[in-house]
């Protein structure tokens, strides 16, 4: 007759099978560490590479350009080369029409820049007068202050000796962001030439290294597609913002601004940085309306009108023209925007847009990373 077990056997059972419980509980424990650990990892390695693409801007900056321009210019190199052009001829060729357009706009803007320049001092002069009332304000709140702290002022005065730091010129201040500009374009025009000359060598290495042919195929179909669309997106975008400049220059010049060009070229090119630039534009014309203006409907006619086309091409002309597929957040186009600014500077504001249109075409080919696709557009 079988006896029931005793409630000490029945725990000795399962103190037998404590052990694989131990063990999985160190498993699950150790995952979970290692997730953790995995974790912190990614991000000190993300923070490293944040940290080299600030202090090797000098570096990255033109490298990245080059790559957006020979994105730009590669269906260029292969329409000459369905001329019987060879490659390395047509990257001279299109290197050479870029300068040359680079610098007849340049010529054409320099006169009036020139003027305005030359006016400069009448104009601070101008606004110092019209703004006379405040700056007595000013001056007034400044004495005050310093006799607030006269008074406040407990121990003794400080005697010791002060030390000055030089301040660099004018001249210093101008000639360093110069001579580092022309470095970068001379980086960006010899390896644009090599990237254009070489045509797909980068691409057909990346498609021998890949181990199985349907990573080949996505390498491919992403390339293509990063070169089709982001060749779209810039050629519209010149084209919306050229006509947006010239409806700028109509538009001043119907309202009494001088050099109404000029005004129209800086509110093209300022329009290649989203929302930065039109805040920049709109200060500018509404201090250059405050100045040769005489009455105040004028002045505040002049930030309307551009505002006005301002919001006519963001909201009306572009989603119509780019279409769904090249349309991103607005929101994610925004920080992601400060972000590069804060990164690179200028260039790094510019070219903020064209690398977030890259990083929504990979996501869109990379199942992964899908959703993020799905988050960052319209």
């Amino acid at each position: 007759m079988k006896m029931p077990q005793k409630a000490e056997d029945r725990g000795g059972a399962a103190e037998e099978t404590d052990p694989r419980l131990a063990e999985n509980g160190e498993r699950s424990f150790f995952r979970e560490l290692l997730n953790v650990r995995s974790v912190a990892l990614s991000g000190i390695f993300l923070l490293m590479i944040l940290y080299t693409l600030k202090i090797a801007s000098a570096f990255f900056v033109p490298v990245v350009l080059a790559i957006l321009l020979k994105f730009l210019f590669a269906s260029v190199i292969r329409g000459l080369a369905r001329l019987s052009i060879p490659p390395p001829l047509g990257a001279a060729i299109v290197i050479l029409a870029m300068l040359g357009a680079l610098g007849l706009g340049i010529y054409q803007v320099a006169s009036p820049a020139g003027e305005w320049i030359g006016k400069l001092p009448q104009t601070v002069r101008q606004v110092e007068r019209k703004l006379k009332g405040v700056r007595q304000s000013v001056q007034e709140m400044s004495k005050a202050s310093q006799e607030v702290d006269r008074l406040t002022t407990l121990g003794p005065a400080d005697k010791s000796p002060k030390i000055e730091v030089r301040r660099p010129t004018l001249g210093e201040s101008l000639l360093a962001p110069t001579q580092e500009f022309i470095v970068s374009l001379g980086i960006v025009i010899i390896l644009l030439y090599f990237l254009l000359a070489s045509e797909d060598m980068f691409l057909r290495k990346i498609v021998l290294v890949l181990p199985n042919w349907h990573e080949k195929r996505i390498a491919v179909d992403i390339s293509h597609q990063i070169e089709q669309d982001v060749s779209i997106y810039l050629i519209t975008i010149t084209a919306i913002n050229a006509l947006f400049g010239l409806a700028v220059g109509v538009s001043m010049y119907f309202l009494g601004l001088p050099a109404p060009h000029l005004w129209g070229v800086m509110a093209g090119l300022l329009h290649y940085i989203p929302f930065l630039g039109a805040v920049i534009g709109i200060s500018m014309v509404t201090l250059v309306a405050a100045v040769t203006l005489s009455s105040f409907s004028e002045i505040v006619l002049v930030p309307v009108v551009y505002l006005s086309l301002n919001l006519l091409e963001e909201y009306v002309l572009l989603p119509h023209v780019m279409g769904r597929r090249l349309m991103l957040n607005p929101v994610i186009v925004l920080l992601w925007m400060i972000f590069w600014a804060w990164l690179w500077g200028v260039p790094g504001a510019l070219m903020a847009v064209p690398l977030l249109a890259i990083v929504k075409i990979i996501c869109d080919r990379i199942e992964p990373l899908a959703p993020f696709g799905e988050f960052i557009s319209r």
